[in-house]
Protein backbone atom coordinates (compact mmCIF):
# COMPACT_ATOMS: atom_id res chain seq x y z
CA UNK A 1 0.00 0.00 0.00
CA UNK A 2 1.47 3.34 -1.03
CA UNK A 3 1.79 6.33 1.24
CA UNK A 4 -0.78 8.11 -0.93
CA UNK A 5 -3.33 5.29 -0.59
CA UNK A 6 -2.85 5.12 3.18
CA UNK A 7 -3.35 8.86 3.51
CA UNK A 8 -6.45 8.68 1.32
CA UNK A 9 -8.00 5.92 3.44
CA UNK A 10 -7.22 7.81 6.62
CA UNK A 11 -9.00 10.90 5.28
CA UNK A 12 -12.03 8.83 4.31
CA UNK A 13 -12.23 7.34 7.82
CA UNK A 14 -11.96 10.82 9.38
CA UNK A 15 -14.77 12.13 7.14
CA UNK A 16 -17.05 9.19 8.01
CA UNK A 17 -16.38 9.53 11.75
CA UNK A 18 -16.93 13.28 11.51
CA UNK A 19 -20.25 12.71 9.75
CA UNK A 20 -21.40 10.29 12.45
CA UNK A 21 -20.41 12.77 15.15
CA UNK A 22 -22.27 15.66 13.49
CA UNK A 23 -25.38 13.52 13.01
CA UNK A 24 -25.33 12.55 16.67
CA UNK A 25 -24.96 16.18 17.71
CA UNK A 26 -27.81 17.21 15.40
CA UNK A 27 -30.07 14.61 17.00
CA UNK A 28 -29.10 15.67 20.52
CA UNK A 29 -29.73 19.37 19.97
CA UNK A 30 -32.94 18.89 18.01
CA UNK A 31 -34.53 17.37 21.10
CA UNK A 32 -35.23 20.51 23.10
CA UNK A 33 -36.07 19.96 26.74
CA UNK A 34 -39.37 21.58 27.81
CA UNK A 35 -38.95 22.68 31.44
CA UNK A 36 -42.74 22.56 31.87
CA UNK A 37 -42.97 18.91 30.81
CA UNK A 38 -42.44 16.24 33.43
CA UNK A 39 -42.94 12.52 33.51
CA UNK A 40 -45.99 10.84 34.91
CA UNK A 41 -45.42 10.20 38.58
CA UNK A 42 -43.52 13.44 38.98
CA UNK A 43 -44.41 16.11 41.52
CA UNK A 44 -46.25 18.09 38.82
CA UNK A 45 -48.50 15.24 37.75
CA UNK A 46 -49.21 14.30 41.35
CA UNK A 47 -51.03 17.62 41.69
CA UNK A 48 -53.52 16.72 38.95
CA UNK A 49 -56.37 14.53 40.14
CA UNK A 50 -59.67 13.32 38.78
CA UNK A 51 -61.90 12.26 41.62
CA UNK A 52 -64.64 9.69 41.82
CA UNK A 53 -67.72 11.33 43.25
CA UNK A 54 -69.50 10.31 46.42
CA UNK A 55 -73.11 9.47 45.77
CA UNK A 56 -75.53 10.39 48.55
CA UNK A 57 -77.06 7.70 50.70
CA UNK A 58 -80.50 9.22 50.30
CA UNK A 59 -82.12 11.40 47.69
CA UNK A 60 -85.58 12.46 46.60
CA UNK A 61 -87.00 13.52 43.26
CA UNK A 62 -90.21 15.58 43.34
CA UNK A 63 -90.73 14.48 46.95
CA UNK A 64 -90.38 10.77 46.16
CA UNK A 65 -87.54 8.61 47.49
CA UNK A 66 -84.95 7.41 44.99
CA UNK A 67 -83.87 3.79 45.78
CA UNK A 68 -80.13 4.45 45.82
CA UNK A 69 -79.61 1.36 47.98
CA UNK A 70 -80.04 -0.65 44.75
CA UNK A 71 -76.77 -1.13 42.84
CA UNK A 72 -78.39 -0.64 39.43
CA UNK A 73 -80.00 2.64 40.48
CA UNK A 74 -76.86 3.87 42.20
CA UNK A 75 -74.63 3.14 39.19
CA UNK A 76 -77.04 4.82 36.78
CA UNK A 77 -77.15 7.90 38.98
CA UNK A 78 -73.36 7.86 39.43
CA UNK A 79 -72.85 7.87 35.66
CA UNK A 80 -74.92 11.03 35.20
CA UNK A 81 -73.29 12.67 38.21
CA UNK A 82 -69.85 12.10 36.68
CA UNK A 83 -70.82 13.20 33.17
CA UNK A 84 -72.45 16.43 34.30
CA UNK A 85 -69.80 17.30 36.88
CA UNK A 86 -66.88 16.89 34.50
CA UNK A 87 -68.60 18.52 31.53
CA UNK A 88 -67.79 21.75 33.35
CA UNK A 89 -68.44 24.26 30.57
CA UNK A 90 -71.97 23.04 29.98
CA UNK A 91 -72.86 22.81 33.67
CA UNK A 92 -71.49 26.30 34.31
CA UNK A 93 -73.72 27.60 31.53
CA UNK A 94 -76.66 25.82 33.18
CA UNK A 95 -75.86 27.56 36.47
CA UNK A 96 -75.58 30.95 34.78
CA UNK A 97 -78.83 30.61 32.80
CA UNK A 98 -80.75 29.18 35.74
CA UNK A 99 -80.28 32.47 37.56
CA UNK A 100 -82.29 34.13 34.78
CA UNK A 101 -84.96 31.58 33.97
CA UNK A 102 -85.64 29.69 37.22
CA UNK A 103 -87.25 32.80 38.82
CA UNK A 104 -89.71 32.78 35.88
CA UNK A 105 -90.38 29.03 35.95
CA UNK A 106 -90.51 28.39 39.71
CA UNK A 107 -93.60 30.48 40.60
CA UNK A 108 -95.52 28.98 37.69
CA UNK A 109 -94.72 25.43 38.81
CA UNK A 110 -95.82 26.31 42.33
CA UNK A 111 -99.03 27.97 41.16
CA UNK A 112 -99.86 25.01 38.91
CA UNK A 113 -99.16 22.42 41.61
CA UNK A 114 -96.15 20.79 39.93
CA UNK A 115 -93.06 19.90 42.02
CA UNK A 116 -90.26 22.43 41.86
CA UNK A 117 -87.80 19.73 40.71
CA UNK A 118 -89.36 19.83 37.24
CA UNK A 119 -87.46 23.03 36.51
CA UNK A 120 -84.48 20.68 36.04
CA UNK A 121 -86.46 18.79 33.40
CA UNK A 122 -86.79 22.03 31.44
CA UNK A 123 -83.06 22.57 31.88
CA UNK A 124 -82.00 19.22 30.43
CA UNK A 125 -84.60 19.47 27.65
CA UNK A 126 -83.30 22.74 26.25
CA UNK A 127 -80.34 23.96 28.29
CA UNK A 128 -82.69 26.84 29.22
CA UNK A 129 -82.38 28.29 25.73
CA UNK A 130 -85.82 29.65 24.72
CA UNK A 131 -85.03 29.33 21.00
CA UNK A 132 -83.81 25.72 21.22
CA UNK A 133 -84.96 23.51 18.34
CA UNK A 134 -84.50 19.75 18.02
CA UNK A 135 -83.94 17.77 14.83
CA UNK A 136 -87.48 16.37 15.08
CA UNK A 137 -89.19 19.76 15.42
CA UNK A 138 -89.52 20.16 19.18
CA UNK A 139 -88.90 23.77 20.19
CA UNK A 140 -88.65 26.10 23.16
CA UNK A 141 -87.52 25.63 26.73
CA UNK A 142 -89.95 22.73 27.20
CA UNK A 143 -89.33 21.26 23.72
CA UNK A 144 -92.96 20.98 22.65
CA UNK A 145 -93.93 19.31 19.39
CA UNK A 146 -96.44 21.27 17.34
CA UNK A 147 -99.42 18.96 17.88
CA UNK A 148 -98.89 18.55 21.63
CA UNK A 149 -98.47 22.31 22.04
CA UNK A 150 -101.82 22.96 20.38
CA UNK A 151 -103.48 20.27 22.52
CA UNK A 152 -102.37 22.16 25.63
CA UNK A 153 -103.51 25.61 24.57
CA UNK A 154 -100.52 27.13 22.80
CA UNK A 155 -100.87 29.07 19.58
CA UNK A 156 -98.60 27.63 16.91
CA UNK A 157 -98.92 29.51 13.63
CA UNK A 158 -96.68 31.07 11.01
CA UNK A 159 -96.43 34.48 12.68
CA UNK A 160 -96.88 33.46 16.33
CA UNK A 161 -95.48 30.34 17.99
CA UNK A 162 -96.05 30.33 21.75
CA UNK A 163 -93.78 27.33 22.26
CA UNK A 164 -91.04 29.97 22.35
CA UNK A 165 -92.85 31.91 25.08
CA UNK A 166 -91.27 30.91 28.40
CA UNK A 167 -94.27 31.74 30.60
CA UNK A 168 -96.98 30.29 28.38
CA UNK A 169 -95.06 27.15 27.48
CA UNK A 170 -94.35 26.53 31.18
CA UNK A 171 -98.09 26.67 31.93
CA UNK A 172 -98.76 24.25 29.08
CA UNK A 173 -96.01 21.91 30.32
CA UNK A 174 -97.58 21.92 33.79
CA UNK A 175 -100.91 20.85 32.30
CA UNK A 176 -99.19 18.00 30.48
CA UNK A 177 -97.26 16.90 33.56
CA UNK A 178 -100.32 16.93 35.81
CA UNK A 179 -102.29 14.84 33.33
CA UNK A 180 -99.45 12.32 33.29
CA UNK A 181 -99.40 12.24 37.09
CA UNK A 182 -103.12 11.47 37.13
CA UNK A 183 -102.29 8.50 34.91
CA UNK A 184 -99.12 7.12 36.57
CA UNK A 185 -99.19 8.36 40.15
CA UNK A 186 -95.39 8.75 40.36
CA UNK A 187 -93.38 11.75 39.23
CA UNK A 188 -90.47 9.65 37.99
CA UNK A 189 -92.75 7.97 35.44
CA UNK A 190 -94.19 11.40 34.60
CA UNK A 191 -90.69 12.63 33.76
CA UNK A 192 -89.90 9.51 31.73
CA UNK A 193 -93.13 9.85 29.75
CA UNK A 194 -92.27 13.47 28.98
CA UNK A 195 -89.20 12.18 27.18
CA UNK A 196 -90.50 9.01 25.55
CA UNK A 197 -94.23 9.65 25.30
CA UNK A 198 -97.06 8.07 27.26
CA UNK A 199 -97.77 5.35 24.69
CA UNK A 200 -94.20 4.06 24.84
CA UNK A 201 -94.13 4.06 28.64
CA UNK A 202 -97.53 2.33 28.77
CA UNK A 203 -96.25 -0.36 26.40
CA UNK A 204 -93.10 -0.97 28.45
CA UNK A 205 -95.02 -1.12 31.73
CA UNK A 206 -97.26 -3.84 30.26
CA UNK A 207 -94.45 -5.70 28.51
CA UNK A 208 -92.20 -5.78 31.58
CA UNK A 209 -95.00 -6.16 34.13
CA UNK A 210 -93.56 -3.18 36.03
CA UNK A 211 -95.06 -0.25 37.86
CA UNK A 212 -92.06 1.94 38.56
CA UNK A 213 -89.49 3.84 36.47
CA UNK A 214 -86.59 2.34 38.40
CA UNK A 215 -87.76 -1.20 37.52
CA UNK A 216 -88.01 -0.53 33.78
CA UNK A 217 -85.42 -1.57 31.21
CA UNK A 218 -85.46 1.30 28.72
CA UNK A 219 -83.41 2.53 25.80
CA UNK A 220 -80.30 4.66 26.25
CA UNK A 221 -81.99 8.08 26.17
CA UNK A 222 -85.03 7.44 28.37
CA UNK A 223 -83.08 5.05 30.59
CA UNK A 224 -80.71 7.90 31.47
CA UNK A 225 -83.27 10.71 31.39
CA UNK A 226 -84.59 10.81 34.96
CA UNK A 227 -81.13 10.08 36.38
CA UNK A 228 -79.77 13.03 34.45
CA UNK A 229 -82.46 15.29 35.95
CA UNK A 230 -81.56 14.05 39.41
CA UNK A 231 -77.83 14.53 38.81
CA UNK A 232 -78.30 18.11 37.63
CA UNK A 233 -80.47 18.78 40.65
CA UNK A 234 -77.83 17.35 42.99
CA UNK A 235 -75.02 19.37 41.41
CA UNK A 236 -76.89 22.66 41.21
CA UNK A 237 -78.12 22.42 44.77
CA UNK A 238 -74.57 21.66 45.98
CA UNK A 239 -72.28 23.53 43.60
CA UNK A 240 -69.52 24.01 46.19
CA UNK A 241 -69.34 20.28 46.82
CA UNK A 242 -68.78 19.63 43.12
CA UNK A 243 -66.12 22.28 42.70
CA UNK A 244 -68.01 24.97 40.80
CA UNK A 245 -66.80 28.45 41.70
CA UNK A 246 -68.42 31.65 40.49
CA UNK A 247 -69.20 35.17 41.55
CA UNK A 248 -72.73 36.52 41.70
CA UNK A 249 -71.80 38.89 38.89
CA UNK A 250 -70.93 35.87 36.69
CA UNK A 251 -74.57 34.75 36.64
CA UNK A 252 -76.95 35.86 33.90
CA UNK A 253 -79.38 38.30 35.56
CA UNK A 254 -83.13 38.20 35.22
CA UNK A 255 -83.59 41.54 33.47
CA UNK A 256 -86.60 43.57 34.66
CA UNK A 257 -89.22 43.89 31.94
CA UNK A 258 -92.40 45.73 30.98
CA UNK A 259 -95.32 44.67 28.78
CA UNK A 260 -96.63 46.48 25.74
CA UNK A 261 -100.10 45.37 24.62
CA UNK A 262 -100.85 45.03 20.91
CA UNK A 263 -104.34 44.26 19.64
CA UNK A 264 -103.91 45.18 15.99
CA UNK A 265 -101.38 44.58 13.25
CA UNK A 266 -97.71 45.58 13.30
CA UNK A 267 -96.34 46.33 9.84
CA UNK A 268 -92.66 46.40 10.81
CA UNK A 269 -91.21 45.26 14.12
CA UNK A 270 -87.96 47.12 13.42
CA UNK A 271 -89.95 50.37 13.43
CA UNK A 272 -92.03 49.19 16.40
CA UNK A 273 -88.84 48.45 18.34
CA UNK A 274 -87.37 51.91 17.73
CA UNK A 275 -90.65 53.54 18.73
CA UNK A 276 -90.37 51.70 22.05
CA UNK A 277 -86.75 52.59 22.70
CA UNK A 278 -85.07 49.31 21.70
CA UNK A 279 -83.68 47.72 18.56
CA UNK A 280 -85.05 44.79 16.56
CA UNK A 281 -82.51 42.36 18.03
CA UNK A 282 -83.52 43.14 21.63
CA UNK A 283 -87.23 42.94 20.81
CA UNK A 284 -86.79 39.49 19.26
CA UNK A 285 -84.57 38.35 22.15
CA UNK A 286 -87.40 38.99 24.61
CA UNK A 287 -90.12 37.76 22.23
CA UNK A 288 -88.83 34.81 20.20
CA UNK A 289 -92.45 33.68 19.84
CA UNK A 290 -92.90 36.47 17.26
CA UNK A 291 -91.71 34.48 14.25
CA UNK A 292 -91.88 37.15 11.54
CA UNK A 293 -90.78 40.77 11.14
CA UNK A 294 -94.44 41.78 11.14
CA UNK A 295 -97.77 40.78 12.73
CA UNK A 296 -100.89 40.56 10.59
CA UNK A 297 -103.26 39.72 13.47
CA UNK A 298 -106.45 39.64 11.40
CA UNK A 299 -108.39 38.33 14.41
CA UNK A 300 -107.40 41.42 16.46
CA UNK A 301 -106.18 39.21 19.28
CA UNK A 302 -104.43 41.01 22.14
CA UNK A 303 -100.79 40.11 22.58
CA UNK A 304 -98.34 41.22 25.26
CA UNK A 305 -94.91 42.07 23.93
CA UNK A 306 -92.12 41.98 26.51
CA UNK A 307 -89.49 44.73 26.56
CA UNK A 308 -86.74 45.68 29.01
CA UNK A 309 -87.95 47.94 31.80
CA UNK A 310 -87.04 51.62 31.66
CA UNK A 311 -83.38 52.02 32.55
CA UNK A 312 -82.46 48.51 31.36
CA UNK A 313 -82.38 49.18 27.63
CA UNK A 314 -78.57 49.33 27.38
CA UNK A 315 -78.01 46.78 30.04
CA UNK A 316 -74.66 46.05 31.69
CA UNK A 317 -73.99 43.45 34.39
CA UNK A 318 -71.79 45.87 36.32
CA UNK A 319 -74.65 48.36 36.55
CA UNK A 320 -77.07 45.72 37.77
CA UNK A 321 -74.98 44.13 40.52
CA UNK A 322 -73.67 45.94 43.56
CA UNK A 323 -69.91 45.93 44.27
CA UNK A 324 -70.42 43.60 47.22
CA UNK A 325 -72.24 41.13 45.01
CA UNK A 326 -69.58 41.18 42.35
CA UNK A 327 -66.82 39.93 44.63
CA UNK A 328 -68.80 37.18 46.34
CA UNK A 329 -67.58 33.74 45.33
CA UNK A 330 -69.76 30.68 45.72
Amino acid sequence: MTTYTSLKNTCIIIVILGGIYMAAQLFNYSKIDDPTTEHIGSEYMSKYNVYALKTPDKMTFAGENVPLERWDVKESFDRELLVNTYWQSQTLLFIKRANRYFPIIEPILKEQGVPDDFKYLALIESGLVPTAESSVGAVGIWQFMKGTAKDYGLEVETEVDERYNVEKSTIAACKYLKKSYDKYGTWSLVAASYNAGRRFIDKQLRLQDAGDYFDLLLGEETGRYVFRIMAIKRIMENTDEFGFRYRTSDLYPNIPTRKVKVSGNVDDFAVFAKENGVNYKILKHFNPWLRKAYLTNLSKKEYEITLPAKGYINFAFSEYKSPSDSVAVK
